[in-house]
């Protein structure tokens, strides 16, 4: 992990914000690359070295995200499912994560795109896969960019606050994800509970 971490960094120093572009738009994609460790990485640097500004990280991770999402988006659904699952063998995506961002997405349709953002593993696949099952393109854009937003400002800004601790901070965020999904899930909850009301009523 820690030859990963200073690969990384080096790329970060040598590539700077095209390195954090790159990154992201690969990952959603869906071609695994640790985009996120990226984010985190370059989130860190900005703390402690200032080559990097973090509202430029920010601006760049976000447009990067949304790009790559929609770029899955397209290839998933030109491709259908042959072309999914050559991509799940190819780049070594597990069974179980393609059949969690299928339920997912079964379940949930457009709002699923905004949660598997902070599920790792299923970010990966949730933009191919939401082409493949024909989601209409309109939902899929609004809460693809809703979820890149707050996905990269969360990581990015406590990346930044605890940048003095990197491998504290690697350990804690995969914790932070869930964190933020389930506090998401509340707020999703409740919009939907007043929604109804308001109709009964």
């Amino acid at each position: 992990m820690h030859a990963v971490i200073d690969t990384i960094r080096q790329f970060l120093l040598t590539w700077g914000y095209w390195a954090v572009a790159l990154g992201l738009l690969l990952e959603n994609a869906g071609i695994p690359v640790p985009g996120e460790t990226v984010l985190i990485l370059a989130s860190v640097l900005s703390y402690n070295r200032h080559e990097l500004r973090l509202p430029w990280i920010i601006v760049v991770g976000t447009i990067a995200a949304t790009t790559g999402d929609n770029t899955g988006y397209w290839i998933g659904r030109k491709g259908g499912r042959p072309l999914l699952e050559r991509w799940k063998r190819f780049f070594h995506i597990s069974t179980e994560h393609l059949a969690k961002a299928e339920s997912l997405i079964d379940r949930h349709g457009a709002e699923a795109i905004f949660f598997a953002r902070f599920i790792t593993g299923v970010r990966v696949i949730a933009g191919p896969l939401a082409g493949v099952l024909r989601m209409r393109w309109k939902r899929f854009a609004l809460f693809n960019f809703l979820g890149a937003v707050i996905w990269v400002c969360v990581i990015a800004g406590v990346s930044y606050a605890f940048g003095s601790q990197l491998d504290r901070l690697m350990a804690w965020m995969k914790d932070l994800d869930w964190a933020v999904l389930a506090t998401a899930g509340v707020i999703v909850l409740f919009f939907w509970w007043r929604g109804r009301r308001n109709v009964r009523s």
